[in-house]
């Protein structure tokens, strides 16, 4: 089916002008969201119902996205270290008080509400002129949405409340957390009826299709071939469906890998055909287009000398030591000897003294001029290697303070290459498997690297997909996929991650080729201590206040039909 219908950025600035999703309050999972869509008025056409699902694309997921979502996901993932700001995620101690920690449940829930919301709406108000079609695409999107929030809950917090209907918690704070195994299956029930309903093509540029719901399933059935098991027993049924889904994807989708990795992240790239889920966000000087935009650029900008209207707030953020030792060949004898590295990633995703960045103008004497990295000094003790990914510049017309266009990455198809690897390898120690081998190669050799002909191990598709994804929010979820069949190896890959504060020196000035790293000896901290008392994170202080509930064990969730 074809309908002419407006791209949904141009959708999401319509519905945050006209504030369809209402504040949610600190007690949002106690009382169902109010929105403007619940008026009967409202969904009498695909438009409308199309409409209706946009918000869950950005807005519901702001909190999360502004600086939970890489707090959690990297700086505590090991990827990323502050020197002095969010030490709670550094040292792998967020308390039940910590922001990111309340910043991250409360948006997963956001999204959870508004998407049975939307579900409720759909079927409550849809009128005749609706097709079946985009009614059920439309609830697809919706239950696809609820089951992203769901795992981010689940792999955060462990056993969760599942709430299918928001009015059934309107009475007091009586919400029970259900087991993990079950919230697992509520999420493989809600990709399943995502990719059996959602179309195979975009209905408007942005839209989720029927292959980002099998690419999740990829995703989850890698991870239920762990839950439960113990090292080298990992469900060999979960495996193959993750081997099948993933295959399907790369294979039937339409979708293939950017040439250059650096274009992934060069403005503008959203919606490009190695995308398979963005949140979309849109610039827009209207009073209420904050909610619209990306606001985690300014976060992680380390320089207001590249930031739009002076908002960078990431000048102590880097990548940490063990980050950049993944790196083959750039730190060399503990950093005293000169390294460089092939990896294309590295530039894409963190800087390093002398890099120089084109797409990132700055003043020179009213010369606009390429952005050069600063080189810290020969006198310096400390310095940091910034982050670059997401980070677009000022982009003139087009984006100011808090206020950014481009999207966030959900799923990649490069995530299914390596899903496939990994899925075959399996229990086994190692693997030569020549489509497992191939698709690693598709993603290794993008960035520079020659051709992987070693039997391929866990490790060398762990390391791969944290040098891939790095500032994408993965790594922390790897760690915990890993921490359901190998709990003490996901403690001794934290444990091991150095995390403390360093100073790279460039071997020359201008055009350096090589650096050297010295870590700084006054810096006290460097390793973190994960076991299973702080590997989950604690509900926050102000959930427990409201439903004392949350602290009792967790209960059986009764499945519909």
């Amino acid at each position: 089916m074809k309908t002419k219908m407006k791209n949904i950025n141009n959708i999401l600035v319509l519905l945050v002008l006209c504030s369809v999703l209402a504040g949610c309050s600190e007690d949002f999972l106690d009382r169902p969201p109010k929105d403007a869509l619940v008026d009967a008025n409202f969904y009498k056409n695909d438009e409308q119902v199309l409409a209706g699902t946009a918000p869950l694309y950005s807005s519901v997921w702001k909190t999360y996205v502004d600086k939970a979502n890489w707090k959690l996901g990297d700086i505590r993932g090991g990827t990323v270290y502050r020197a002095w700001g969010d030490q709670d995620a550094v040292q792998f101690n967020i308390t039940d008080v910590s922001e990111p920690n309340e910043q991250a449940y409360q948006s997963f829930y956001v999204t959870v509400g508004q998407a049975n919301l939307v579900i409720n709406n759909i079927n409550t108000y849809a009128g005749e002129e609706v097709s079946e079609e985009i009614r059920n695409h439309a609830i697809a999107e919706a239950r696809f949405m609820r089951a992203v929030a769901y795992r981010h809950l689940v792999m955060n917090y462990g056993a969760v409340p599942i709430i299918e209907n928001n009015l059934e918690h309107v009475s007091g704070p009586t919400l029970r957390r259900n087991l993990v195994e079950d919230v697992w299956e509520f999420i493989k029930r809600d990709f399943e009826f995502a990719a059996e309903n959602l179309l195979e093509e975009p209905s408007q540029q942005g839209r989720l299709t029927k292959w980002v719901a099998e690419g999740m399933l990829a995703r989850t059935h890698l991870t239920l071939a762990g839950l439960g098991a113990s090292s080298g027993s990992r469900d060999q049924a979960h495996l193959d469906l993750a081997k099948e889904y993933a295959e399907r994807v790369i294979t039937m989708s339409g979708k293939s890998l950017m040439t250059n990795y650096e274009d992934l992240f060069l403005h503008p790239y959203d919606n490009n055909n190695e995308s398979l889920f963005e949140l979309q966000w849109v610039f827009t000087t209207a009073p209420n287009g904050y909610e619209a935009s990306n606001t985690m650029v300014s976060q992680i900008t380390h320089s207001n000398e590249i930031a739009a209207n002076g908002d960078g707030w990431g000048g102590d953020l880097s990548a940490s030591w063990w980050m950049l030792e993944l790196y083959d060949g750039l730190i060399v004898d503990d950093g005293t000897t000169p390294g460089f590295t092939l990896d294309k990633r590295l530039k894409t995703t963190f800087m390093l003294p002398g890099f120089t960045y084109p797409e990132l103008q700055v003043d020179n004497d009213g010369v606009s001029e390429s952005y050069v990295f600063p080189d810290p000094g020969a006198d310096s003790d400390n310095s940091f290697a910034s982050i670059k990914k997401y980070v677009v510049g000022k982009l003139p017309g087009e984006s100011d303070r808090q206020r950014y266009p481009n999207n966030t990455y959900m799923l990649r198809l490069a995530e299914m290459y390596l899903t496939y690897a990994e899925a075959q390898l399996g229990n086994n120690a190692s693997t030569t498997d020549a489509k497992a081998l191939e698709y690693f190669n598709a993603v290794h050799m993008r960035a520079g690297l020659p051709e992987f002909t070693d039997p391929l191990t866990w490790e060398d598709i762990f390391e791969e997909r944290i040098k891939e994804f790095a500032m994408e929010s993965m790594a922390w979820y790897d760690l915990v996929r890993l921490h359901y069949y190998d709990a003490q190896k996901a403690y001794n890959i934290i444990n091991a991650q150095d995390r403390g504060l360093f100073v790279v020196h460039p071997n020359q000035w201008p055009d350096p080729t090589a650096w050297t790293f010295e870590k700084t000896s006054w810096f006290a901290f460097r390793n973190a201590d994960a076991n299973s008392g702080n590997f989950q994170l604690p509900f926050p202080a102000s959930e427990l206040n409201q439903a004392a509930t949350l602290g009792e064990e967790p209960v059986p969730y009764e499945f519909g039909e």
